[in-house]
């Protein structure tokens, strides 16, 4: 499956998608769509389609956005170098962008589950597309699917 950014992709985004991924905005704590999400299944850039995040990395950090200890496939996720760390809000925080989309997606801090790596992946479900477990296989998600169990 090949993943990338284009005209089309960004023309079907709505105004908060598109601030989000495009204007690297970030939504009101506590009204992402996939705060409170517990299916089964794969997130995706809402740009490119790219897997990013399965349900079962999905953990409740309480900061008021979905966060994940981890990504499916590390080479879809860019965190900004050290140069581009910011101190916005108190605290350091590292920049996550998807690679093929070129997303906004949130920001990646050393607070998470120590069990599981330590990392929480804060992001923005307006950067985000929900494909449930039940659907991976027709939309070419497939091979994620022994990635994701029930939650």
């Amino acid at each position: 499956m090949a993943y990338g950014k284009s005209e089309e992709s960004i023309s079907m985004l709505t105004p908060e998608q598109f601030r989000v991924t495009q204007q690297n905005g970030t939504e009101r704590p506590g009204t992402g769509e996939f705060l409170h999400n517990s299916e089964p299944g794969i997130y995706v850039d809402i740009v490119s389609g790219e897997p990013l995040f399965v349900s079962s990395d999905k953990f409740e950090s309480g900061c008021g956005w979905p966060s994940f200890t981890k990504p499916v496939v590390p080479s879809h996720i860019n965190a900004l170098t050290d140069t581009d760390t910011d101190t916005d809000y108190g605290m350091v925080r590292t920049e996550v962008r998807s690679t093929h989309g070129d997303s906004h997606l949130g920001h990646v801090f050393t607070d998470g589950p120590e069990e599981r790596g330590g990392l929480r992946y804060c992001i923005n479900s307006a950067s985000l597309r929900f494909v449930h477990r039940d659907e991976m296989e027709a939309e070419g998600y497939g091979e994620y699917i022994d990635q994701v169990e029930e939650v």
